[in-house]
């Protein structure tokens, strides 16, 4: 990847940052996006450390002034991680309106802004490039207290499909990775209930749960001219979930 200009949303923690930390061990030059300027710089310097590229940009990905003034900061960029996210596992009926809001911003609407930008910005340049969208397991199938992720996650994926289709004329490839549960800040609280995390790694086939270096491998690959034949398609990195 080297001489490759990637953009990771929410590149702080979890999965985003392990993507930005493989893809510049890979050689690419990438654009650290999150709320956190402790986190991102902690990412930066790490990278820093051995040779790697990373430049900081602390933005909220729903304030779209300043995702705008962010991306024409970037300039130019071939990779595109959209990685920011969240969940509140609930049940229906306590579901509230600012859940709603808040998944549906944030992980349907912001992948969509920020994918928006990054592809005008290709457009113009009229260069190859390629988008993988984080999503999940969740964006195949149903479970109890996910129906708001499920609905935020089955969105990125029909919106995957069809920016594919879209974009392919231009040289662009749009596809999306989808992990089964993996220990992150937002996992962590509820994993750590033995009995709940017992029961899901028993529905998993491989028995056991991902790790954010699962992932990210998978990104890098679709990121990569490995995989310059794959759009719109979802890579499950999900232990057998949805075969299951």
């Amino acid at each position: 990847m080297t001489g490759q200009r990637a953009v990771v949303t929410g590149a702080g923690r979890g999965i985003g940052r392990a993507v930005a930390e493989l893809l510049a061990a890979r050689g690419a030059e990438v654009a650290l996006l999150a709320r956190s300027a402790d986190e991102l710089q902690e990412v930066a310097s790490g990278i820093e450390a051995y040779g790697g590229r990373a430049r900081v940009f602390v933005v909220d990905v729903l304030d779209d002034a300043a995702l705008q003034r962010t991306f024409a900061d970037i300039g130019e960029a071939d990779i595109l991680v959209n990685a920011a996210g969240t969940n509140r596992p609930k049940l229906l009926v306590d579901i509230t309106l600012d859940d709603i809001e808040t998944l549906l911003a944030l992980n349907v609407r912001a992948t969509l802004r920020t994918t928006q930008l990054f592809v005008r910005g290709a457009l113009d340049r009229s260069a190859p490039a390629a988008v993988v969208n984080i999503s999940s397991q969740m964006g195949h199938v149903g479970a109890p207290q996910r129906s708001l992720y499920c609905a935020t996650k089955h969105a990125v994926e029909g919106m995957t499909k069809a920016l594919a289709v879209e974009l392919a004329p231009h040289g662009i490839r749009v596809v999306s990775v989808a992990p089964t549960f993996v220990e992150t800040a937002m996992t962590r609280p509820f994993l750590q209930d033995r009995h709940a995390a017992q029961t899901l790694r028993d529905r998993i086939p491989l028995g056991r749960f991902g790790t954010v270096e699962e992932v990210a491998e998978a990104v890098a690959f679709l990121c990569s001219p490995a995989a310059g034949l794959i759009t719109g398609s979802s890579v499950l990195t999900d232990g057998g979930w949805v075969a299951h």
